[in-house]
């Protein structure tokens, strides 16, 4: 059943509670509206097996929550088909949710703390090698030497990405204000608000300057109503899509046989391994790709392990 007419089953004080909930989310805590849909969408789903296929109305909200009701929904998630990662996701979504109604006074204790989540298997991200990322912006200059104005876009795109390895949904939204030439930094807003500078190099430089002295102006003069302030525009004049970036991506890679395919996020994978590989330590890569815990930009210290383990077998005498 989908989460709005599962939504609608709940008794109205336990859907009152998600109302408030989902407020906080985005409101207090500022997360996007991908990220607020999932967390409502799992709380929906957790108060729904809460309260049984016949819920009824005068029953508090949230009654019968303790930590063998969590671990009986999980289980309900695991016989339907919910995997590793799914799991892990609800739990945490579950927990957030039972620590921010004890805060409410909705719960005496919160039955969330106890709830270990199932142990992820974590793969490691594909990258491109340093020669096949240099293939792959090459080739897209290449196309915008004919100084079409999407080509110009796209090429401006990817080097962005390349250069900085921010999000896709931070890329789209960047407004014109905040690329500093002068320092060669952009202003970029990451998940909860949170406002972080990013450094970019001389060809993201040249790729952006062009684009907007050329691309930008052209593409604003073909529509009604150009988008204002958006740094990267849609063809339509709009604020460019996340979607339309995953397909330049896609395509720019399909470009170049040997490299993997990969999406916008691939990118910012491999931004985060060269950065290590060229020396960057560990805090610094934390702070440029916006990571709120160190435990996430760690994942890149073993893709360059692998690297360094592949090239000893291929280049030390006694390898093997």
């Amino acid at each position: 059943m989908a989460v709005h007419a599962l939504r609608d089953t709940l008794p109205r004080s336990a859907a009152g509670l998600v109302d408030d909930y989902e407020r906080h989310l985005r409101l207090e805590r500022g997360l996007s509206p991908h990220t607020v849909r999932a967390y409502v969408g799992d709380v929906v789903s957790l108060l729904a097996f809460l309260h049984g296929e016949e819920p009824q109305p005068d029953v508090p909200a949230l009654h019968g929550l303790d930590i063998g009701a969590l671990r009986s929904w999980l289980a309900d998630q695991r016989s339907t088909g919910a995997g590793r990662t799914t799991l892990a996701r609800r739990a945490a979504a579950a927990r957030t949710f039972t620590a921010w109604a004890r805060r409410q006074g909705a719960l005496h204790q919160d039955p969330g703390a106890k709830l270990v989540a199932p142990r992820v298997h974590r793969t490691l991200p594909s990258v491109l090698r340093p020669d096949e990322a240099e293939r792959v912006l090459t080739a897209a200059g290449s196309g915008a030497a004919e100084q079409e104005p999407v080509a110009l876009r796209d090429h401006a795109v990817l080097e962005l990405l390349y250069a900085t390895g921010v999000r896709v949904s931070e890329l789209c939204g960047l407004d014109i204000d905040d690329v500093d030439f002068g320092r060669r930094l952009i202003r970029v807003l990451g998940k909860g608000g949170k406002e972080r500078m990013v450094p970019f190099g001389a060809p993201a430089d040249r790729a952006l300057r062009t684009w907007l002295d050329h691309g930008r102006p052209a593409v604003s003069s073909a529509v009604a109503k150009p988008h204002p302030s958006a740094l990267f525009l849609g063809v339509r004049g709009g604020r460019l899509d996340p979607r339309t970036v995953r397909r330049v991506v896609h395509e720019a890679l399909e470009a170049v046989p040997a490299a993997a395919d990969m999406g916008p996020h691939g990118l910012r994978h491999t931004a985060a391994t060269h950065l290590l590989e060229g020396g960057a330590d560990l805090r610094s890569v934390q702070e440029l790709l916006g990571h709120a815990t160190l435990a996430t930009t760690q994942l890149y210290t073993h893709v360059t392990v692998e690297r360094l383990k592949a090239i000893h077998d291929q280049a030390h005498p006694r390898s093997r």
